[in-house]
């Protein structure tokens, strides 16, 4: 059993899509980030980042109870525990550079796109320039790469296809007022509809369904998700 601790947001949305396209067993803990539940002692001893995604494997190596956290370690460490979405042997360089540019490039610059959009007290226009600028050069580095091909590594469906496809789906807030955000962008777009087509991905939008996190953005909020914004505690 892989107890999956969760947030409606791009990094958790990886996981889900794992574990419904390997039909894992898995039980669905909800995190919610804006009342700041990942900044409790229990979940810090599972993340000392407090951060979510992250994962509880109750048969890890040598059957003991192990923790796995970070998206991309966690689609790593499944892939190899189940034989799934690895591809081929001799495309591994390839996977995990690709696992890598998202992990490093597409996900931390969309993610400071939505902030200086979205959050941020001050719309600095310097701040959403550089971010917004930046992501559309990674989106089309991968645009560029995808041209002729079906998948982004190799001829199968790999964990870089779940890891990219948990970020391009908030292209409409990351690129946000573009009518089309991935219109420019013909190959991803093309690339985006097909694993949308899956049907483990309808089934990993519908985790968390059934819990009702908090949206309102207060204080609260922004001291949970933003605590290096604020002084320390006494």
């Amino acid at each position: 059993m892989i107890r999956f601790y969760y947030h409606p947001t791009p990094n958790p949305a990886k996981i889900a899509l794992f574990l419904e396209e390997a039909g894992l067993p898995y039980e669905t803990i909800p995190v919610d980030t804006s009342k700041g539940e990942q900044h409790t002692d229990s979940f810090r001893a599972i993340n000392p980042n407090g951060k979510v995604p992250a994962i509880v494997d109750t048969e890890g190596p040598g059957g003991k109870e192990t923790r796995v956290f970070d998206s991309t370690a966690i689609l790593i460490y499944l892939a190899e525990k189940t034989g799934r979405f690895l591809g081929a042997s001799e495309d591994r360089p390839e996977l995990l550079s690709w696992l890598m540019f998202i992990a490093s490039g597409v996900g931390p610059f969309s993610g400071q796109a939505v902030h200086f959009q979205h959050a941020a007290p001050e719309k600095l226009p310097y701040a959403v320039n550089r971010y917004r600028r930046e992501i559309e050069r990674h989106y089309k580095v991968l645009d560029d790469h995808l041209a002729g091909r079906e998948y982004i590594v190799g001829t199968d469906f790999t964990i870089a296809d779940i890891s990219a496809w948990g970020w391009l789906g908030r292209a409409p807030r990351v690129l946000a007022n573009a009518d089309d955000p991935l219109a420019p962008f013909p190959n991803i777009k093309r690339w985006f509809d097909a694993i949308e087509a899956r049907p483990a991905v309808a089934r990993a939008r519908a985790v968390g369904k059934d819990h009702e996190f908090k949206t309102a953005s207060d204080e609260e909020s922004k001291r949970a998700l933003f605590p290096s914004n604020y002084p320390p505690a006494a």
